[in-house]
């Protein structure tokens, strides 16, 4: 299998807290990876360094085989989509404008119309993005990070705040995506029951790693499951 990401020793912090400590996994082309944890447990961090929008950390992470500190070519090929989107409201921008912003070049105009009708979004083209449901404009930032031919797909919490028919749609666009389009699929939630039907691996995080594998493994697992409800609620307990 070829490894397209490699991070090794990973270890952030903010001035009164570790928020990844000692971090080390490895992903594979055509994976899709779950990552799961409770809230405050690294996984938007974890993100940020990965993305280059953190880079105060020690460890290395690499991408396609190369440190990332070295070379930010890597970041042509991934596609990303926040937890939750930033924009005005009332900002006049159509669905198209907003794809169109993830565009490399203007000779992928083509690709925007493709990429639309794939995401069930095509006759949404002309609104206006405020008008639009949760489970609407997620699409819409989905399509913006795949209209450049993302080789990976980084997903933080996409699904939060959205209907339930959305969020069963959202999947069965991700699962496509992977297993047709062979897109490797970088995810986090909270939603272990989702993480069980969809990820192939998946990596538990606490600050540190306290399992990296395969999916079935982790989830017929009673102890590793208990181990993570309890790391959950204590998160919860102290959040209160």
């Amino acid at each position: 299998m070829l490894k397209i990401v490699e991070i090794n020793n990973l270890t952030a912090k903010y001035p009164d807290v570790k928020a990844l400590d000692d971090v080390s996994f490895t992903v594979n082309q055509g994976d899709f990876l779950g990552i799961i944890g409770p809230n405050g447990a690294g996984k938007s961090t974890l993100f940020d360094c990965m993305l280059n929008l953190n880079t105060k950390y020690d460890g290395i992470i690499k991408f396609f085989d190369k440190d990332i500190r070295k070379s930010k070519d890597y970041l042509r090929e991934i596609g990303y989509v926040p937890q939750k989107p930033i924009f005005e409201r009332n900002f006049p921008v159509t669905v198209n404008d907003v794809v169109r912003m993830g565009l490399r070049n203007e000779s992928d105009e083509n690709k925007i119309d493709e990429i639309l009708q794939q995401l069930w979004i095509h006759e949404l083209s002309e609104r206006r993005i405020g008008e639009l449901s949760g489970g609407q404009q997620q699409r819409v930032f989905i399509a913006k990070a795949l209209v450049t031919n993302p080789k990976i797909l980084i997903l933080d919490e996409p699904v939060t705040g959205i209907d339930q028919q959305s969020i069963d749609l959202f999947y069965s666009i991700l699962r496509e995506l992977n297993s047709k389009q062979k897109i490797t699929i970088i995810w986090s939630s909270h939603d272990l029951d989702a993480v069980n039907k969809l990820a192939n691996h998946v990596a538990c995080l606490n600050r540190t790693l306290f399992f990296h594998g395969k999916s079935e493994k982790f989830f017929s697992d009673d102890d590793l499951i208990k181990q993570y409800s309890e790391a959950s609620m204590q998160e919860h307990m102290h959040h209160h």
